[in-house]
Formats: C-alpha cells, structure tokens, sequence
C-alpha cells in the first residue's frame, strides 16, 4: 500500500503521455501484429500468462562452470538463470536505488540531466548507435510502456555531471560494467569451446569496447483495457544480454509454442543468448524471443547489459551469408525505420 502511494505521488516523473493515457491499453498497429503473429511473435491473448506458468529456466554456477550444462541451455532455451557470478549483492543494491532515484526525478530534469554519452529515451528501445530513439513514439498504438536511460561504457568516463547523483551513479556503473564484462568473457569463452570455434577467429565475435547498459523502467497501467506491453516480442540483437531485474517480475519468454513467466531470483542474473551469438554457432544456441508485460499496480526496473562482435567481425555460417554486425545493425535500423519492426537474422538467411 505505502508503494502503491508513493508511485501515485511520483506520477510527474512519468513521460507526460503516459501520465495522459494511464487508462486503456497500447496495441501494435495492423501491420506489425500481421508480422509478430507470422513469426510466432503474438501478442494476442492466446496464451495468457499468470503465476502458474512461470518457468524453472536452466540454472548455470558461474563458480563450478559445467560445459554440458551450459551447452545444454543454450541449445535448448537461449536462457538460464546465473548464480555465484560474484558481483557483490551491495553493488546490485546501490544500484538498484539509485536507478530508481533517478528515475523519480521530473521528466524534465532527465531530459536536461542525461547528456552524451548516456541517453534518456521513453516510449521506445529502438535506439541509433548515438543513443537516440530510432522511430520517436508518435501514437499509443507504436508505444511501448517504458522509459531508459542508454550507457555506453567506454564513453561512461568521459560523462562527467556536478549532479551528486549522477556522479554516484556513473561509479556504479563503471564498477558493473568490469563486472559484467568479466562474466560475458567467461561464458563466451566456455560456449566457443563447446561450439569448437577456433580460439583466434573468436577472439573478435565478442568485443568489450561494444558494450553498452540500458537501465529500463516499466511504469504501471492502472486501468487497463488488453494488455500494456513495456517491450513487444523480439529477440536481442547481441551476443550474450546479461538482465538484472528487481522483484516485481514481468519477463516472459517463448518457449514450445507458449509464454512462460520468468519469475526474478534475488542475487541472480538472467542471461540471453542473441542473435549474433545464434548465428556464430550456426543455429546450435538460439536467440530467446521475449517480451515485458507490464503491471497494473507496480513499476518495474531491469538493469541490461549487451556486448556485440567487433564491428569489421566477418561472421561466417552454413545458414547465413557472410555479415558483419555493422550489415547487421544496419539492416535492423532500416526494417524498423521502413515497417516498424525488427526482421532480424532471415534477412541474412543464405
């Protein structure tokens, strides 16, 4: 109850369209819906998600690795759960709070807070590669229930902010930042062996200077008419997305032709595999496709990190053409741009 009225009372915070539509749901245009459902992406209520059908995902021990069991769900899943990835639970704790403290700031005072490198963005994750929104939201029915903000790391010092908060937050970020580049290295290490990659031609198809933190927040639909969708169907573009979310919930993922809750753990992370990650392995681990639902009486925060291939990285597959993740990354923004949507990897399809 105290949360409830505290969110109430924070409502100015909120990107003033959603403070103006916080009633009646937010459906995807005609076109787009024709797309998610062809592809299994529907967002139609078909398979109504609720507690029951949150899903044990594979569970993996980043202290005692097992090759087996880490191969085993990204062929299986593209998904586990992380556990004794040795980031400290205070470091996860601090940042939580000050990612929502920020976010409790007026929409204005982000918008002139947030500068280059980071980004603040709402309505949308389609970003450019400089961090602004790909297609602005300009109606409820392209809108999804979610503001960001977009931290490219190697930029992250050159931020610098006499903001007390920001100055704090920026800290933390650089300090997770190492953390989480340690645990992606680590596991596309053990992957490239289970996939018999050679050592020097995976060197490149990770590339930490890639790396960038999206810190989302998810604000809550009161009066819902359908459902709200904090983020539509999709799958990451990435290697390897690494997902620290709170206790609220929300993650679903497709699996066996059903959504399945993904309930949060506290002191683990959720690991995706991505689509460059689907196509170094020549279709032997796949790209989850996910999506956020989002609550009627809570906010949700998630704290995501995305590493990627060099961007010359030739990757080379029996079931692609040769593509780089800059052909990639350029092909999205343009299918986005043009139908609203993301294609992805079919259209590299050899």
């Amino acid at each position: 109850m105290i949360r409830n009225m505290l969110q109430m009372s924070n409502v100015g915070s909120y990107p003033p369209v959603f403070r103006q539509l916080n009633g009646g749901g937010v459906h995807p245009p005609q076109q787009m819906m024709a797309q998610l459902k062809k592809n299994n992406y529907s967002m139609e209520d078909t398979s109504t998600t609720t507690q029951e059908d949150s899903v044990p995902i594979p569970m993996v021990d980043l202290e005692c690795l097992s090759l087996h069991k880490l191969g085993d769900a990204c062929k299986s899943w593209g998904i586990f759960r992380l556990v004794n990835h040795g980031i400290p639970s205070t470091l996860l704790t601090k940042l939580q709070y000050h990612a929502k403290m920020l976010f409790g700031l007026s929409f204005e005072s982000k918008q002139a807070l947030i500068t280059n490198p980071m980004s603040y963005f709402w309505g949308t994750p389609a970003l450019t590669p400089s961090g602004t929104a790909l297609n602005p939201a300009a109606s409820t029915s392209t809108m999804n229930w979610l503001e960001g903000f977009n931290v490219p790391l190697t930029q992250l010092p050159h931020f610098h902010s006499e903001h007390p908060m920001l100055h704090c937050f920026r800290l933390l970020l650089e300090e997770y930042g190492r953390h989480l580049s340690r645990i992606a290295t680590t596991l596309f290490e053990s992957m490239a062996k289970n996939l018999d990659l050679d050592p020097k031609q995976s060197e490149s198809k990770l590339d930490e200077s890639t790396a960038f933190i999206r810190v989302y927040r998810y604000p809550p639909r009161r009066s819902l008419a359908g459902e709200a969708w904090g983020m539509t169907p999709h799958t990451d573009s990435s290697v390897l997305s690494i997902v620290n979310q709170d206790h609220v919930g929300g993650l679903e993922i497709f699996k066996d032709n059903k959504w399945h809750l993904v309930n949060p753990i506290p002191n683990t992370l959720i690991v995706h595999i991505g689509d460059m990650m689907q196509a170094i392995s020549d279709d032997e681990y796949m790209s989850v496709k996910h999506r956020v639902r989002v609550k009627k009486q809570e906010e949700r925060l998630s704290i995501c990190y995305f590493v990627f291939p060099a961007e010359e990285s030739v990757i080379h597959s029996s079931k692609y053409k040769p593509f780089t993740y800059e052909d990639f990354q350029e092909q999205v923004q343009k299918d986005t741009r043009t139908l609203g949507y993301k294609v992805g990897l079919q259209r590299f399809k050899a």
